[in-house]
């Protein structure tokens, strides 16, 4: 196992620069850009997003860095050393910080938005829940994702 180690951080690695890449941009300009349209296209353009990006190339990276994490938790018990404990952080930082929220928080959000009717309802759900908490949601996968590339780089470095 501890022969796999440094291929399996190098992944952690990728996974989760994609991750943080994909949250940053949602945080510094789709759901600014989206907050500018009326609420109806504002509603219609996330949901189209929501549909689009659950694709097995998103569900690899995304789950599989979580899977990655979890396995580099286990194996920093088994390994031990400065860079197995940093790897094991980076883990924990992607799965509460990036899978954990996504579930809880920004998930269900995405189901109400999907759910709601069109009209006043939704236009309201939109522009007093999504793109508020929501957005401030996604602030934290970015900056979870964001230490956990770092953590897994230098947990990387030193395997």
């Amino acid at each position: 196992m501890a022969a796999l180690i440094p291929a399996l951080a190098f992944a952690a690695v990728v996974g989760s620069g994609l991750m943080a890449g994909l949250f940053f941009i949602f945080s510094v300009c789709i759901m600014q850009a989206l907050s500018r349209l009326p609420p109806e296209q504002g509603i219609a353009a996330m949901n189209a997003i929501n549909v689009v990006i659950q694709n097995p190339l998103f569900l690899s990276a995304f789950m599989g860095t979580a899977l990655l994490g979890l396995i580099l938790i286990a194996a920093a018990f088994f390994s031990g050393g400065q860079g197995s404990w940093l790897l094991a952080a980076g883990g924990l930082a992607y799965v509460v910080g990036t899978l954990l929220v996504t579930i809880v928080f920004n998930v269900p959000l995405n189901d109400s938005l999907a759910a709601a009717a069109p009209g006043p309802a939704a236009n309201e759900l939109w522009q007093k829940r999504y793109l508020t908490d929501w957005v401030w949601w996604n602030h934290v996968r970015t900056f979870a994702s964001i230490g956990a590339l770092a953590l897994f780089a230098l947990g990387f470095a030193r395997s």
